[in-house]
């Protein structure tokens, strides 16, 4: 049997982002055999090609495989509508894929396979929203910045439960992904499932280019000190480069301490987040190891001489995973980071791509990741050691009404406008979504002040608004209380 030169394994951080002319995956394969990296304990290697064909081999004499043939011979002979070879062999894979209950292992056809490998670019076009299978739900990881998903207001833990009325309920992520990518312009309607709130909640999108550019920093003055922030949106092929570019502007002008801001990254390659943590942690000390199904481990250390002369905080939340996760808790542990926010995805797992000769490929979680010291975070997730929350507003479901809601009416969308209006520095007396007299009057105020229609009522015009200015609050960082406290614990 012919087995293809190339054996490689990944971590798979944020699954599947949508996109435009394929389903654009921001990890890549990350080949981490023959790696020349400082080790002990006893080497968890990934399989070898050889080690694979000579699986492939065994299994072709293998005594359960005559029941599989059976059925299939009994299927094609006696099943009352027709069905092709390939159907048979192609759902007998995805079947066996499906028995291991494992999100993140699964089956790709030639075309997936296709769509995985050419959509590593530097843009694409969708909506931008990276979304994985979880509990049987698409599930949003994290809208990725300035993209459409962000601005209309998507986040992480969102289930997708419709796309454009019908329902994706029985596909798997693939097909589903393919009813949400699309053109730059084109329209696509969201129904999503969001934890805490009883009815769908219904996103009116317009696909867009999505730049993947992953880095973003600044320097922030408080209190005398001086602090470099840089944000991480994902882990991808030139983010380790761009993070170091960065970091040397920020050390040039004196900081004094640096946040690094991976809220909302769902992770990417493994490689670079090691670059990155190669940055920090000391040669003294592992900054990662990984263990096999036999609690082999591989330990993977760095060259440096001796950490950075600053403290450093992270930033993390519900949407930080995988790659994020490894970087939390890796400068956690060696440098004693402080992690501040909200506790983290949990996504521990490494999966190994093994191509099937046909164009299609298995990917199969073969290994997990632990911490320097040991720990395992899958599903469990990096807890912070100092956990805060955002205002109420930055969790608040849109406001979404089919009718004008006027004074003396009572609505869940009643309770979201008072937080947001309030949020926006006008007064409401109230917060339970009881439309009152001074709730009116906030909403007239508010009405005159962005020269809409002067009613006092909580029409769809006016919501719109409300929700419009909310969003780009979030989005222009006022009020982040997390990154207020992480430039805080700097410095204490």
């Amino acid at each position: 049997m012919h087995v293809k030169k190339s054996v490689f394994a990944l971590l798979l951080g944020l699954a599947i982002i949508i996109g435009g002319a394929g389903t654009y995956f921001a990890t890549e394969l990350v080949d981490i055999l023959g790696q020349d990296k400082k080790q002990s304990d006893q080497s968890g290697q990934l399989m070898t090609e050889e080690e694979y064909e000579e699986m492939l081999n065994e299994l072709t004499d293998a005594i359960s495989l005559p029941k599989v043939v059976q059925a299939y011979t009994i299927i094609q002979s006696n099943f009352i509508n027709p069905v092709s070879n390939e159907e048979l062999v192609e759902g007998a894979v995805r079947g066996m894929l499906a028995t291991l209950n494992d999100p993140y292992s699964e089956y790709m056809d030639e075309e997936t396979m296709a769509q995985f490998s050419e959509q590593l670019e530097s843009s694409f076009e969708g909506i931008g929203a990276e979304v994985s299978m979880i509990d049987d739900k698409v599930t949003i990881i994290a809208p990725i910045k300035d993209s459409p998903a962000e601005k209309a207001g998507l986040r992480p833990n969102d289930q997708v439960i419709t796309v454009d009325g019908e329902s994706i309920e029985g596909l798997d992520l693939y097909e589903a992904v393919a009813k949400i990518r699309g053109e730059k312009g084109s329209e696509v309607i969201l129904q999503v499932q969001r934890p805490g709130v009883h009815d769908l909640i219904e996103f009116k999108l317009i696909r867009d280019t999505i730049p993947l550019e992953t880095v973003y920093s600044e320097l922030i003055e408080q209190d005398g000190h001086k602090a470099g922030v840089i944000q991480i949106t994902s882990f991808a092929e030139q983010t380790a480069v761009r993070f170091e570019e960065e970091l040397k502007a920020l050390e040039a002008q004196g900081i004094d301490g640096l946040v690094i801001d991976v809220r909302g990254n769902p992770g990417g390659l493994l490689e670079v987040t090691e670059e990155i943590l190669k940055l920090f942690v000391p040669s003294d000390q592992p900054y990662m190891q990984i263990a096999d199904n036999d609690d082999n481990r591989t330990r993977f250390f760095s060259d440096l001489d001796k950490p950075k002369d600053y403290p450093v905080s992270v930033l993390i939340d519900e949407g930080s995973a995988s790659a994020s996760e490894i970087l939390a808790i890796s400068l956690k542990e060696t440098i004693d980071a402080k992690i501040v926010g909200r506790n983290s995805f949990g996504k521990g797992t490494v999966q190994q791509t093994i191509p099937m000769g046909d164009g299609s490929t298995l990917k199969l979680t073969v290994l997990k990741w632990l911490s320097p010291e040991g720990v395992s975070i899958h599903e469990v997730g990096v807890q912070p050691t100092v956990e805060v929350d955002q205002p109420d507003y930055y969790y608040t479901p849109p406001i979404q009404i089919d009718e004008t809601l006027t004074f003396d009416d009572t609505n869940i969308n009643i309770s979201y406008a008072q937080v947001m209006l309030d949020a926006l520095g006008y007064d409401v007396d109230r917060e339970d979504g009881y439309f009152s007299e001074q709730t009116e009057a906030a909403i007239r105020q508010y009405q005159a002040d962005q020269n809409l229609t002067v009613n006092g009522k909580l029409d769809q015009e006016t919501a719109s608004k409300i929700v419009a200015d909310i969003i780009e609050r979030i989005r222009n960082d006022q009020d982040d209380l997390q990154k207020h406290k992480a430039i805080e614990e700097l410095f204490k």
